[in-house]
């Protein structure tokens, strides 16, 4: 039922557009819950709120949520009035929004996912077998960045690659298909990895470093044509067997599958040698809303049921676990990329979308 749900969430689901979670809650779920807390998040945590475990483990501590749906950046432009918590996929837009509603203090963030690339299984072992990738089990694997972006500079196709004409569905340019950077924080991440990757090695923080990367970052994403807005809709497209071979996507949502006991045979999981951790952090409006937040950070219950959808609790690397040979429990030979201001990555995103000067690199 949790996949069903979340098909049904990422069909409805659109840039900008709040969507109302609907979390099957019963009287009974209801229970010893007695503070209802509103809430707006990313599409990415549908499932997890809707899920009736999930509702049970909150009403036991006293809560009912109300959770709806938005784009993580589109959030800013909500008016959070009446709402206890926001609740984006990553802490740059968490950083806008607390400015925004004058937020002070550290804010939480209970869990954390890294952007993985999900690839068909002929297309990793092409990847694999020209350098651009490596392949460390059946179904697990690391894209090497620099290596990525050479290609990109290069316009490279699937038809240049050795090995890749065994396979007919591997044509035309190689690309990474990845979420509208505007509104989705997954497609701002990738932004962030490759620009500081571009940077040799530096998070972009000038004009002048805005400048050189813009251009590679606007071929990234133009090469791609019309984008989705939210990985949900990307990631079940992938899983069907529709569009690009490779998409960009967070480890929960291969995780979440996989404890749906769904083992795609023709599933690779590559995990980019520099990458950036998806921190879903919270930005509490209300007591209420900073409770819950603490809640999904401290208790026993909820933090198991967010290992169950994929999410890594913060603080104890131990407690998510893989019996599969899709995912890696440590995240090991994985560089954390800083993440540039949100200014920054605004402007980036802005280039990569062609609003403003892309001159060839």
């Amino acid at each position: 039922m949790r996949r069903i749900a979340g098909i049904v969430l990422a069909v409805l689901l659109m840039a900008g557009v709040v969507v109302a979670v609907v979390a099957g809650r019963s009287d009974e779920d209801k229970g010893t819950a007695t503070k209802t807390v509103r809430m707006v998040i990313g599409s990415e945590k549908a499932e997890f709120f809707a899920d009736p475990d999930v509702v049970k483990a909150l009403a036991a501590e006293g809560y009912a949520v109300e959770a709806e749906t938005s784009g993580s950046w589109a959030m800013e432009g909500l008016d959070l009035e009446g709402y206890d918590l926001a609740f984006p996929s990553s802490q740059a837009p968490a950083t806008e929004l607390a400015a925004k509603y004058k937020v002070r203090g550290t804010l939480p963030r209970p869990f954390y996912s890294p952007l993985v690339v999900v690839a068909h299984k002929n297309a990793a072992e092409v990847l694999a077998g020209n350098g651009l990738a490596t392949l460390d089990a059946e179904h697990r694997g690391t894209l090497k960045m620099a290596a990525h972006l050479d290609a990109a500079r290069a316009d490279r196709t699937w038809q240049q690659l050795k090995g890749a004409e065994k396979y007919g569905e591997l044509t035309g340019t190689l690309y990474l298909s990845s979420t509208d950077p505007e509104t989705s924080s997954s497609g701002a991440l990738y932004l962030a990895a490759a620009s500081y990757v571009a940077n040799g090695g530096k998070v972009v923080a000038s004009d002048a470093e805005v400048e050189r990367t813009a251009p590679l970052l606007h071929r990234l994403v133009s090469v791609q044509g019309a984008q989705q807005s939210s990985t949900d809709a990307a990631f079940r497209d992938f899983v069907s067997g529709a569009g690009n071979p490779l998409v960009l996507v967070y480890e929960s949502q291969v995780a979440s599958l996989l404890a749906d006991r769904q083992q795609p045979d023709d599933l690779v999981v590559l995990y980019p040698d520099t990458t950036v951790n998806s921190d879903h952090t919270a930005v509490p409006l209300t007591g209420n809303g900073s409770a819950l937040a603490r809640l999904l950070s401290s208790d026993p219950e909820l933090r198991k049921l967010e290992i169950r959808h994929g999410f890594r609790p913060q603080g104890v690397t131990a407690e998510f676990a893989s019996a599969t040979t899709y995912l890696k429990q440590e995240l090991t030979g994985v560089r954390q990329a800083p993440v540039p201001t949100s200014a920054v990555l605004h402007e980036l995103a802005r280039r990569a979308r062609g609003q403003g000067e892309t001159a060839d690199d």
